[in-house]
């Protein structure tokens, strides 16, 4: 068959998403490809359908079981035969799947890097035609990609053992110019077809919410959402652990999900989760890479991560259906020196240098500041995302800062204030001090610690106690974007003013801020999930099929195919596979049963 006939006999979708039909063409013609795809995009596709037209077996690299042991599900569900080599299995399986591959029972094979040079796997090689190798999650190759993974390393020395060199296709999801040229690089790609489709995800809503009081802001929205499927993430286990009690506690199905935990309760609180028995996954960001769980209504980030590289793949794990979708950040100060702490302490990537250590420390460093003023930012936060990605789009009137009314505010007599405070801080105390003491200092606390550095006899004591903590805290935010003033670097920082201070203290410069006028809730998507009684029940029975089948609902049919379905309201089976998602193969298993639902629903609305 050709690409478009299997991808509608098998995925049942009459034609290519965008960069799919390019890369798939460049591969069955021989040819080595780079895909840079979003999250939803599609990549797995790009070489689940080349394994469907070579002959032999695909090899399919991946670092994620969970994605391994999804895809393989859905895989075998509509007809295509798939298995996976990685740490889930035992001794037994593990020797059953090696065989079974070395007869030709599987078109698609999936395994972990490091198991590319066992014993084993190695014969495995030896002994069957391998025509494609997709490498998927290939920055992982990089160690300025935000996942570097030394295992990524051995790829290139596996092919050279192996009897003919298969094609080569690299697929990921984020990666700047640089690390895409370490793909083609260090996994010796030959003249690839190096094609990017662009970042954006329409569906996602972006917000960044300045708040304190996050357990309540997460209670309110959990309140407003309640039908709704969702991933909370932490910045430590602590935090983990804190809000999945406090949740549970107030009554939501939440369960949680971090390094600490062991191997079994990790894997069940998954399964609960991907099985749709929670409805809110509290994790750091151990949770989530190879997680194809579909119907992922929002991803909510208690913490601000490490950079935006995280941020986007994290948040990402919403909306893969299609359907609208919200990604949340709750942002306060202390998440700055909390990310600064993760980096300064981290005991990642033991195989590296001290050098390349330190390189890459600096690099996080800097990364980390990027991330800052994302959340801090007055423009589009879609295009501050993907500009950052090297994409310019237009502003995307679906995020918080596009549906919010800003208006600029003189604060030249408040900048000239702080810039005051500051110097006159550093001339009592030459070494400097850190915001949260500047903050109190300038608004008058009381705090002992205030009192025993005699910050109470300064002429800019309590001088803007007038306003409040969160707008002084903007205002400096302001200065420092602009250079005013500066945060020393290290693990104690500490607030300086800078020789450009000058300007608005003594040469009349004027500084205004953009505030907002009217703040348009950060809990409100792109538009709502569509309550129709239909799609109720055609959700309702998808449960139960998934339940006595024993996987997720998602794998039966996404929601954007039940969405479909019940804006379709197919009669017949001819009828059915004209819905987005219906595969001649899943058309004979379901159809029946789904369309005894739709007509049981017309003859009651009659």
């Amino acid at each position: 068959m050709e690409p478009k006939e299997l991808l509608q006999h098998y995925f049942g979708h009459k034609e290519f998403r965008p960069g799919q039909e390019p890369l798939i063409q460049s591969i069955l013609a021989g040819r080595d490809v780079l895909g840079v795809m979003p999250t939803s995009a599609g990549k797995s596709i790009c070489y689940q359908i080349p394994a469907m037209a070579l002959p032999g077996m695909t090899l399919v690299i991946s670092p994620l079981i969970s994605l391994m042991a999804d895809q393989v599900a859905s895989l075998n569900q509509v007809g295509i035969p798939a298995a996976y080599l990685n740490s889930s299995l035992d001794l037994e399986d593990y020797r059953k799947t090696l065989q079974k591959g070395k007869q030709g029972a599987y078109k698609l094979l999936y395994v972990a890097p490091e198991r590319l040079f066992t014993p084993g796997f190695l014969s495995l090689a030896e002994q069957t035609t391998i025509s494609f190798i997709a490498v998927d999650e290939a920055h992982c190759v990089s160690q300025w990609g935000q996942d570097f993974r030394p295992s990524y390393l051995k790829i290139s020395e596996f092919l050279r053992q192996l009897p003919n060199r298969p094609v080569l296709g690299a697929f990921t999801a984020t990666a700047t110019e640089q690390v895409k040229a370490d793909i083609i690089s260090l996994l010796q790609l030959q003249n690839p077809l190096t094609l990017t489709t662009g970042f954006d995800r329409p569906n996602l809503y972006f917000g960044v919410v300045h708040t304190r009081q996050k357990d309540d802001w997460i209670l309110d929205y959990l309140e407003k959402n309640r039908r709704k499927s969702g991933i909370v993430y932490c910045a430590t286990r602590k935090n983990v652990e804190a809000l999945c009690a406090k949740l549970q506690s107030c009554g939501y199905s939440a369960t949680r999900y971090h390094a600490g935990l062991s191997d079994g309760e990790r894997k069940r609180n998954q399964e609960d989760f991907v099985y749709d028995r929670a409805r809110v996954m509290v994790a750091t960001n151990a949770f989530g890479m190879g997680i194809d769980k579909s119907n992922v209504s929002f991803v909510l980030h208690y913490n601000m991560p490490k950079n935006l590289e995280n941020y986007y793949q994290e948040a990402g794990r919403a909306g893969r259906d299609g359907e609208p979708a919200s990604c949340i950040l709750l942002f306060s100060p202390k998440d700055v020196q909390t990310a600064k702490f993760l980096i300064l302490n981290s005991s990642d990537n033991q195989e590296l240098s001290l050098e390349d250590k330190a390189l890459l420390q600096e690099r996080d460093l800097e990364r980390l500041k990027k991330m800052e003023r994302y959340c801090k930012t007055t423009d589009c936060l879609r295009q501050t995302i993907l500009s950052y990605f090297g994409q310019d789009i237009l502003p995307c009137k679906n995020c918080s800062t596009c549906m919010g009314t800003y208006q600029a505010v003189d604060i030249t007599v408040e900048a000239q204030k702080i810039l005051s405070g500051v110097a006159r801080v550093c001339r009592l105390h030459p070494s400097g001090l850190g915001r949260s003491s500047i903050l109190q200092m300038l608004r008058g606390s009381r705090d002992k610690r205030i009192l025993d550095l005699r910050l109470d006899n300064l002429p800019t004591y309590g001088i803007l106690k007038n306003l409040s903590q969160n707008l002084l805290c903007q205002y400096i935010d302001r200065l420092i974007e602009l250079e005013y003033l500066v945060v020393t670097p290290g693990e104690f920082p500490v607030l300086l003013v800078t020789a450009k201070a000058r300007q608005i203290l003594f040469e009349g410069e004027k500084v205004e801020i953009l505030l907002p006028v009217k703040q348009v809730s950060a809990a409100k998507p792109a538009a709502t999930e569509p309550d129709d009684l239909l799609l109720t029940n055609l959700k309702a029975h998808r449960m139960q099929l998934a339940q006595t089948e024993g996987v997720p609902a998602y794998i039966i049919f996404s929601n954007a195919t039940l969405t479909d379905m019940a804006r379709k309201r197919p009669t017949s089976m001819k009828a059915l596979l004209e819905v987005s998602g219906v595969g001649q193969i899943k058309a004979r298993r379901y159809g029946d049963s789904f369309l005894h639902v739709i007509r049981s629903s017309l003859r009651t609305n009659i």
